[in-house]
């Protein structure tokens, strides 16, 4: 009885649709890595056959390329967003932009450990390897211009956004961990803000 219970339980269940699949391989990375992405696991998991999956991806190969496609989309629109949201007060702009990096919890969290894995998959695979490169220099670009309105001097700039960025990296890493407590991040942002970015405001300008 329990198996023509899954059948019908399976049969009755509506196609998903393509963003279906790829949230519940996402979810697969965050939860263990990309190898943790299998097909039958996810298609178990989401209550429906292969044949789902087929009506969407080609194979294996085809969802890891879409999700991967998906994932830098959403990141040039982030990159996107954070640049356009420029006031009079550059100061506060890159403490907003060092927050929404920091940004920990719930869905947050979910995207640090993705990227977390996406980078151990870049180191054996060349086209992830490029991708990476490419969503790297676009932060970079976005940070460099943030500092530029911060200090005008583009030398110093350059050099700041590359230790913004290294401290923003080396914070996800602390954040990733289940067990990290809240008062972490805010531990970061403090110092990161402080010598980052505070200190690099005229004397006269320093709150």
């Amino acid at each position: 009885m329990k198996s023509v219970s899954k059948t019908r339980k399976r049969s009755e269940t509506p196609r998903l649709n393509r963003d279906a699949w790829l949230d519940a391989a996402f979810k697969a990375v965050v939860d263990g890595g990309f190898d943790n992405v299998r097909v039958l696991v996810i298609a178990d998991a989401l209550g429906v056959t292969r044949g789902s999956f087929y009506w969407h991806f080609t194979d294996h190969a085809a969802l890891i390329s879409a999700l991967l496609a998906r994932w830098k989309s959403r990141e040039i629109e982030i990159d996107e967003k954070l640049k356009s949201q420029s006031t009079s007060d550059p100061q506060a702009d890159l403490l907003r932009l060092l927050d929404a990096a920091l940004a920990h919890g719930g869905a947050d969290l979910e995207n640090i450990r993705f990227e977390l894995a996406l980078r151990g998959l870049g180191r054996r695979d060349a086209v992830v390897a490029k991708m990476l490169v490419e969503v790297d220099e676009m932060r970079m670009s976005l940070f460099q211009y943030k500092f530029m309105r911060l200090i005008g001097d583009a030398k110093a700039a350059t050099e700041l956004a590359a230790l913004f960025y290294l401290a923003i990296v080396g914070s996800h890493q602390a954040l990733s961990r289940p067990s990290s407590p809240p008062q972490v991040k805010e531990f970061l942002k403090d110092i990161i803000a402080r010598y980052l970015i505070d200190r690099q405001m005229p004397a006269h300008k320093r709150s």
